[in-house]
């Protein structure tokens, strides 16, 4: 529960194909709950239960300054037994589990196991700084290598799921180049291939791949930094620009 009127975030895959939802509080109390939206991308949704009087909620610490090492608690509901609390580490930062490029997820060595999706993992102060998502095992079973989503990603999510019911994601208006190619090409960056007409990126003047009087195939821009973060590849591009809203001012580097 992230605030007293009754919003709680849970994993997408938890509530997906229900035709009712129900929140069980820790004191025993059953509380419908509706969806007030999904981003199936991040594996995020966000409820909202009915309630009269305030619940108890947790706060947001800072995901971007956990350190490897770092204590973490997690709470979830494991094979359905109730709420269960397990300890560990961080044990990695900025994973990536093949879901696509909107998490850098943070990994931790606490159990987690089926049941413990959408629960909190809390920081030795007691600030929820990730959502536990998935686990790496050959077995099924906790092997300690968990993984959850940092809040960082939750905060700004929170917002429009709640006005809007989904998200609406930044874009630059671009085609790059596939990350194979510019390995191919040792080039470190995002090397735009085309640009989409009427869109940020050519109302900016960033220009594509294009070919001269000769024949002869020219890169455009590669572009090398948004905001001074370095921009190594396309995952890492459309990691800072989810961090953004549609309508925002960014400050591109390029390389032409």
């Amino acid at each position: 529960i992230v605030d007293a009127d009754g919003l709680v975030v849970t994993n997408h895959h938890v509530i997906r194909g229900a035709d009712e939802i129900e929140v069980t509080l820790d004191s025993g109390e059953v509380l419908p709950a509706i969806v007030r939206g999904v981003d199936r991308r991040t594996d995020l949704a966000l409820l909202e239960v009915e309630t009269e009087a305030p619940l108890p909620y947790v706060s947001f610490g800072d995901s971007d300054h956990a350190r490897v090492g770092d204590w973490v608690i997690a709470i979830g509901n494991p094979f359905g037994l109730g709420g269960t609390t397990t300890s560990g580490i961080v044990s990695a930062r900025g994973r990536d589990i093949n879901n696509g490029p909107y998490v850098d997820y943070i990994q931790i060595d606490a159990s987690i196991n089926r049941g413990n999706s959408g629960g909190p993992l809390f920081n030795d102060i007691g600030e929820v700084i990730g959502v536990n998502t998935a686990i790496f095992s050959p077995t099924g079973a906790s092997a300690g290598i968990g993984f959850a989503i940092p809040v960082s990603t939750l905060k700004s999510l929170i917002p429009q799921l709640e006005k809007y019911g989904k998200l609406y994601r930044p874009v630059l208006g671009i085609e790059s180049l596939s990350d194979s190619w510019t390995k191919r090409l040792k080039i470190n960056g995002v090397a735009v291939f085309s640009v989409k007409p009427g869109l940020p990126a050519a109302k900016a003047g960033l220009v594509g791949i294009r070919e001269d009087r000769r024949g002869n195939i020219h890169l455009g821009d590669i572009i090398i930094a948004i905001d001074g973060d370095p921009v190594t590849n396309e995952d890492t591009m459309l990691s800072l620009l989810e961090q953004h809203s549609p309508g925002d001012r960014i400050e591109l580097t390029t390389l032409r």
